[in-house]
């Protein structure tokens, strides 16, 4: 799910050391974070999933492989985005950050893997 310069990680999470620049990848504001409690350099909020496509998600474990496709399809349509993460990628350590609870099946995994190749 990592690359070596790539780390993904819940907004409400304290910041660590090595997390180098931190990107908000979400379309909305986090709930009950302030900005400056949230240590955020980037806010890359164009490259979050489109409001209907987050809703019809509702983060549905079931609906996991579809979303992927849907999103992975919207990040197509819509590439600058994608490209300004890919340059701080590209220019250094990475953490991508996200508000939902699921670890393992939000938009930001999505970005990781696409990232890295996958």
């Amino acid at each position: 799910m990592n690359q070596p310069n790539i780390t993904i990680r819940r907004v409400y999470e304290h910041v660590l050391p090595d997390d180098g620049t931190r990107v908000l990848v979400d379309r909305l504001w986090p709930r009950g974070i302030t900005r400056e409690n949230a240590k955020i350099d980037f806010w890359i909020r164009d490259i979050g999933p489109s409001n209907a496509l987050r809703q019809w998600f509702g983060h549905d474990q079931q609906r996991w492989g579809e979303f992927r496709t849907r999103y992975r399809a919207e990040l197509e349509t819509n590439r600058e985005p994608f490209e300004r993460l890919k340059a701080l990628c590209d220019a250094g350590q990475v953490t991508l950050l996200f508000a939902a609870r699921d670890i393992e099946h939000n938009n930001a995994v999505v970005l990781a893997d696409l990232l890295a190749g996958k």
